[in-house]
């Protein structure tokens, strides 16, 4: 077995949700969710069938993003793996009813950071075996950067 680090791509403005499923019915599943949630949600989603004929099943309201999620799922190259690239609106908004969906299994990362996939490959093929997201902490928060954080929150109205 081999373990390797795939990086993603996010494009600016961006922030991607990776998964793991265990059926095709996700792709459908996963394009009403974003569009029920957020009708101006501008997405692209792929998700990788791991049986049958083995293809990347793309779905979404923006080509572009379509793109890049199709790209991003061929890296990664996982069974039943899904990524979900989204502008205009945040993975919160999303993540709930995401887990809710009855195929989904795991949610690997929802952000805007960059992201590592750790592929594990064997000769059957490849799982996800965990993300890195973002970086290292650097320190712990003083009292003004506990301020700064409320005020954030409060600011962009996730906290009154």
């Amino acid at each position: 077995m081999e373990f390797k680090p795939v990086p993603v791509e996010i494009p600016e403005g961006c922030n991607i949700i990776i998964g793991h499923s265990h059926f095709i019915k996700t792709v459908e599943d996963l394009h009403e969710i974003m569009v029920g949630i957020s009708p101006q949600v501008k997405f692209g989603l792929a998700f990788c069938e791991a049986s049958g004929p083995c293809l990347i099943r793309v779905s979404g309201n923006d080509q572009a993003l379509q793109d890049v999620a199709t790209k991003n799922a061929q890296a990664i190259a996982a069974g039943h793996s899904f990524v979900i690239l989204m502008k205009q609106a945040f993975p919160i908004n999303f993540l709930n009813a995401i887990k809710q969906c009855p195929e989904i299994c795991t949610i690997h990362c929802a952000t805007a950071n960059p992201v590592e996939v750790i592929v594990a490959e064997t000769q059957q093929g490849r799982g996800i075996v965990g993300v890195v997201d973002g970086f290292s902490p650097q320190g712990v928060e003083s009292a003004e950067d506990v301020q700064n954080r409320q005020q954030f929150l409060r600011k962009i109205g996730y906290k009154l």
